[in-house]
């Protein structure tokens, strides 16, 4: 193997190889926008990015900086692009990187060579170098048989890459080390990029890029909210990188769930801690355990996998140990269908305020609903519309929230898609997200606990105490 060339440049490359900030402010000149240095800093210390944003962002000058970052910090070193169209590949991206190519300083320019699909380490071609190669469904192998000591995969507009393309690379992408990052303008509700956000969210860092943010992009969004109207879908795709809306309608919008995540609200301390535990039946399941004080969930949802009766309730009674007495729950409330009878009983037994949940008995207050269990998400909804909680960053928790749609019976009736509807779509039981929503089935979380088991919402305001 061929040792490459060293650039004769002072201090830097070292440095540069887990600071790609720098490298872009120091070797191309360039003050990143705030998204592009999140951005940056993210592919540092993550292998799996993916970020979904409006148009005239910067999106493709931020990958033509990974493209130069790499190759220049990293030996050998390797970088598969691929794109849904040549038009977005070659006229955008490859054209963006030879922009960035000759903006770097001369001596590290000089290292390297730029060609209309290939861009190479001079003397090193077959060992360092990155290619641009278009996604074509009845051709998958845009991102098979790469091999190297250091793997960056990059896919522009992923939204609309076919998901065989990303089926046949995924043992090149899974390569120890190798890092990919897709992005794209949000265009379609399905497909491998809308489930990086979605069902597959806890294996990706995900970043939202809205133009409104963007201050390049102002003559862009005034044209679209002009043509199209601001409550338009195209105007949620190209100006604030969301998915369009669809017919089957999402029950918990995923922006209502990502501006939760480490909101800055006043915590309610009139509100008791509750507990959720959702108990699993068998297999892949997960039993899971909530904490919410009243417009706060305390910390990420704990799961737990291959655990019987007696474990979850064991489980659940060190958790309580280990609470302060003033911040243990008022209640905790298990889904008793299936083992959690088991629990309930166990958890009862220790001397623990556990109470029993029925979801698939009827709804509690409202009729519009099938049961109690579609009451329950459709309080979550309320909890997250009313813009004043809060949730940790909880990767896997966001995708249990956002899976499931919803739909009318015959008689008119809300109804929330089951578990095993999910998983006929490829996607796991939300057993994180019912633990949560469990949290919602008990009496007030008020510490006056002589009050009814709670209040009907009002027109206005969010369901707080549920």
């Amino acid at each position: 193997m061929r040792t490459p060339p060293e650039p004769n440049l002072s201090g830097g490359i070292l440095r540069w190889r887990a600071r790609p900030e720098e490298f872009v402010r120091q070797a191309l000149g360039v003050e990143p926008e705030p998204w592009q240095r999140d951005a940056l800093r993210a592919i540092a210390t993550h292998d799996r990015i993916a970020i979904r944003s409006g148009h005239g962002v910067g999106k493709s000058a931020y990958l033509s900086w990974l493209i130069l970052w790499w190759l220049a910090t990293r030996f050998p070193a390797k970088v598969p692009c691929t794109a849904a169209t040549s038009h977005q590949l070659d006229d955008v991206l490859w054209s963006e990187l030879a922009i960035w190519h000759r903006r770097m300083p001369a001596p590290l320019a000089a290292q390297f060579e730029w060609r209309a699909d290939r861009f190479f380490l001079r003397g090193a071609a077959q060992e360092s170098f990155a290619v641009a190669r278009t996604a074509r469904n009845e051709q998958p192998e845009a991102f098979q048989g790469f091999h190297a000591g250091h793997l960056l995969f990059l896919v522009d507009e992923a939204s609309g890459v076919p998901d065989a393309i990303f089926e046949a690379g995924q043992g090149s992408m899974s390569t120890k080390g190798a890092k990919t990052v897709i992005a794209g303008n949000p265009t379609r509700p399905q497909g491998y990029f809308f489930r990086a956000f979605h069902d597959q969210r806890a294996r990706w860092h995900c970043l939202r890029v809205n133009s409104e943010d963007v201050p390049r992009a102002g003559g862009h969004i005034e044209d679209v909210a002009a043509t199209y109207g601001r409550d338009s879908n195209a105007y949620r795709i190209r100006v604030l990188g969301e998915f369009p809306t669809s017919a089957d309608e999402q029950v918990i919008a995923l922006d209502l769930l990502e501006a939760a995540i480490a909101r800055e609200v006043q915590p309610l301390t009139q509100f008791k801690p509750v507990w959720g535990v959702d108990v699993a039946r068998f297999g892949a399941d997960r039993t899971a355990l909530a904490k919410r004080q009243g417009n706060i969930l305390l910390a990420p949802v704990q799961w737990w996998r291959g655990k019987d009766t007696m474990q979850v309730a064991g489980l659940i009674a060190h958790e309580w140990a280990e609470t302060a007495e003033e911040d243990r729950p008022s209640e905790i409330l298990v889904d008793v269908i299936g083992i959690g009878a088991g629990v309930t009983d166990r958890l009862i037994e220790l001397g623990l305020p556990a109470r029993g949940v029925n979801v698939g008995e009827a709804p509690a207050v409202d009729a519009r609903f099938v049961a109690l269990r579609d009451e329950l998400w459709w309080r979550g909804r309320d909890w997250f519309a009313g813009r004043d909680c809060a949730i940790p960053p909880d990767g896997a928790l966001i995708a249990d929230l956002s899976a499931p749609s919803y739909a009318f019976t015959s008689k008119g009736k809300l109804k929330i898609e089951s578990k095993d509807a999910l998983k006929r779509r490829g996607m796991p039981s939300p057993d994180l997200a019912d633990a949560f929503l469990l949290t919602f089935a008990g009496g007030l979380d008020r510490h006056d606990e002589s009050e009814s088991r709670y209040r009907p919402r009002k027109a206005t305001g969010s369901w707080m105490t549920a």
